[in-house]
């Protein structure tokens, strides 16, 4: 195959702004979970480059979160808990869910996932808007700055999607919303219907029901607080795209974490990874 003189130019300049792209990207860097586990040994394709990637929002801990300040993690370290050195909420389910929720990616799909996340600091502008997909869970525990919030506002009227799950009860949505309505004070949060393109783009996902936590199961329930019924809510952009897609009162971030866990029902992994492929490919073609 032979290029013409005057096409050279262009794949030179197509050639340099890929590697830009990737000069700018901030190096794979694991942090301490406040999960039980340490030492995850790193998967040996984890520096192969990818189409799609898990990237993980980071955030500020909220003061009253459950694993905040006065709670068990922040006593244990002496409430000085730098959410940007890992430990704190953000780091739940990380980095096992996120692995895992890879794998499966690239085994249910054609997409070519990484097979390691991608932590993500929202004050970090030079990175923030390079992963177009981002997760966070524990949302009862954020607590954005005003920068920050206007940040991840760019980022989602620019085509970015988040999914946001693990947050459970009246206590815990307020305190989320705190935080959510600094980022879009104009639109309103709304209840997904089952005819939503985002539950039909691989499976289709009418049939849903609350998926608990690993957490949940080994105390008999399904639920804490008052969080008995699941609720499958988003925020759409001005085109009907869901920009933001939250599952309130229930803990898709444990179906990853534990799908390979036999004590973990089939029946709440299987949702959880659907729910989560659904939402992967409808971000990459809405």
């Amino acid at each position: 195959m032979t290029f013409q003189r005057g096409l050279w130019p262009v794949v030179a300049s197509a050639l340099a702004l890929i590697g830009a792209l990737y000069a700018f990207e901030r190096p794979f860097r694991v942090y301490p979970s406040m999960e039980p586990y340490d030492n995850i040994p790193l998967p040996p394709d984890w520096q192969e480059k990818a189409e799609w990637v898990f990237a993980r929002l980071m955030y500020p801990q909220h003061p009253e979160a459950r694993f905040g300040r006065f709670g068990r993690f922040g006593r244990r370290f002496g409430g000085a808990l730098n959410w940007r050195e890992g430990f704190t909420s953000w780091t739940q389910d990380y980095p096992r869910a996120d692995r895992h929720f890879a794998a499966a990616v690239r085994r249910l799909t054609r997409v070519h996932a990484r097979s390691v996340e991608q932590p993500v600091d929202p004050d970090d502008l030079d990175d923030f808007y390079d992963w177009p997909w981002m997760n966070a869970g524990e949302m009862g525990d954020w607590k954005l700055t005003p920068a920050q919030a206007n940040t991840l506002r760019e980022y989602l009227l620019r085509g970015g999607f988040l999914m946001l799950d693990d947050f459970w009860g009246t206590e815990e949505w307020d305190r989320f919303y705190e935080s959510m309505r600094l980022v879009f004070p104009d639109r309103p949060i709304v209840e997904m219907e089952n005819r939503d393109p985002i539950f039909h783009t691989v499976y289709d996902l009418d049939e849903r029901y609350q998926v608990p936590g690993q957490w949940a199961l080994a105390r008999g329930t399904t639920y804490r607080n008052d969080g008995s019924v699941a609720h499958w809510r988003g925020i759409y952009d001005d085109h009907g795209r869901v920009m933001v897609a939250m599952s309130f009162n229930s803990d898709i971030g444990d179906s990853w974490e534990w799908a390979d866990d036999p004590r973990y029902p089939e029946k709440y992994a299987a949702l959880g990874i659907r729910i989560g492929v659904n939402y992967v490919v409808y971000s990459m073609t809405h």
